[in-house]
């Protein structure tokens, strides 16, 4: 797998889904016995990381049936999980905010539920991005207001999308052209000098700093935007197998505490650094530990861990279904009620006697960044 084929976001979600006609429900075994599992997850987009802890730690294995086996696959793009899930190629994933939604509204297919949240941040996919060689701006306002006028470039239909959208409303920007490009794309137009600024997510956006192709000039911290990532299930295996259901909770519980204390920085790098290809460990750790300048939209925290479904974070999902309604990839502004299946993480929390929000990813100095 190498970053050229890379195109994550290539596509609107609710455009490229291409499944089958119906994917019926999957047989997984009675309670108590062992469980085959296939996860889908996205080490490429940092707010999902749990995904990547769970992988390299096997929390899982604490909770599941003994003689389980659980498969990892990593999707490239949010939209590729969610036709795996709506075929019964996967039962559990892990995906950014808006493939997400998107998932939980094809019922006619296959019924998928958001169980758990994988944190909030303010940018971990809302980050705007310019040329290495625009103006030193005072304050991420002026750099926005830079814009106006200015060739941008998003991937449409994803999390940046919405965020470039509502800076623009918010800010009157009238960019000069508004580009559908994906990952690949917009860093070559970088390199290119073709395009005036792009938003971007995380590990992609540290990479592109880096490399020096483009600057951090503001991210949803400047405009209160913000982003988040959840963990989907198919609703067949709620129902068939509730031992699966809060067993696999139980150890993402695990892995986003795992995450959150930040003595375990290295750690979490170096099994990103593993299950990625393209990315240094300095990247990969600056998009999630890193400390982004204030004048930037960077703050003291990157990411916060709500685990269960918070009033933030039911806000955001109302909000991106809004948009994603609005741009016509699903059928509804709205996400139905039992789509989002709250008691599991509700009932751990309690039985552990934690909180909303279970933690939260503190910036670190650039003192602790890895070496090159």
């Amino acid at each position: 797998m190498s970053t050229g084929k890379f195109k994550a976001g290539a596509a609107l979600l609710g455009a490229c889904l291409l499944v089958p006609a119906f994917a019926a429900d999957l047989d997984y075994g009675k309670p108590g016995t062992p469980v085959k599992l296939v996860v889908g997850y996205q080490p490429y987009y940092t707010q999902a990381w749990s995904g990547v802890v769970m992988r390299g730690k096997k929390f899982y294995e604490k909770y599941l049936p003994k003689g389980s086996d659980v498969e990892f696959q990593i999707g490239l793009q949010g939209a590729i999980i969610v036709n795996n899930m709506l075929a019964g190629k996967q039962n559990i994933s892990y995906m950014g905010d808006m493939p997400s939604i998107v998932s939980t509204t094809k019922t006619e297919v296959a019924d998928v539920r958001l169980v758990a949240n994988l944190g909030l941040a303010w940018d971990q996919c809302n980050a705007f991005l310019v040329r290495n060689d625009a103006p030193q701006f005072k304050s991420d306002k002026e750099a926005i207001a830079w814009l106006n006028g200015k060739t941008v470039a998003v991937p449409k239909g994803s999390c940046t999308d919405r965020f470039a959208q509502a800076t623009f409303k918010r800010f009157k920007i009238e960019p000069k052209e508004y580009l559908n490009q994906n990952i690949e794309v917009i860093t070559s137009n970088f390199r290119a000098g073709k395009l005036d600024a792009a938003v971007m997510w995380q590990p992609t956006t540290s990479r592109l700093v880096d490399e020096g192709l483009a600057r951090l000039i503001a991210t949803g911290k400047s405009v209160q935007e913000n982003d988040g990532g959840f963990l989907a299930m198919r609703a067949d295996l709620i129902k068939q197998r509730p031992d699966v259901v809060k067993g696999w909770l139980e150890a993402e519980l695990d892995a986003q505490l795992f995450i959150a204390d930040t003595k375990n920085a290295a750690e979490v790098v170096k099994m990103a650094k593993e299950q990625t290809t393209g990315f240094s460990e300095k990247v990969l750790w600056n998009s999630l530990y890193g400390r982004y300048a204030d004048e930037a939209g960077g703050g003291e925290v990157r990411n916060i861990m709500h685990y269960t479904f918070t009033p933030e974070t039911l806000e955001l999902i109302n909000r991106a279904a809004t948009f994603l309604h609005s741009i016509k990839s699903i059928s509804t502004d709205k996400v139905r009620p039992e789509a989002i299946e709250a008691k599991w993480t509700q009932d751990i929390l309690k039985e552990r006697g934690l909180k909303a929000p279970i933690g939260e990813v503190k910036a670190l100095p650039a003192s602790q960044a890895p070496k090159l």
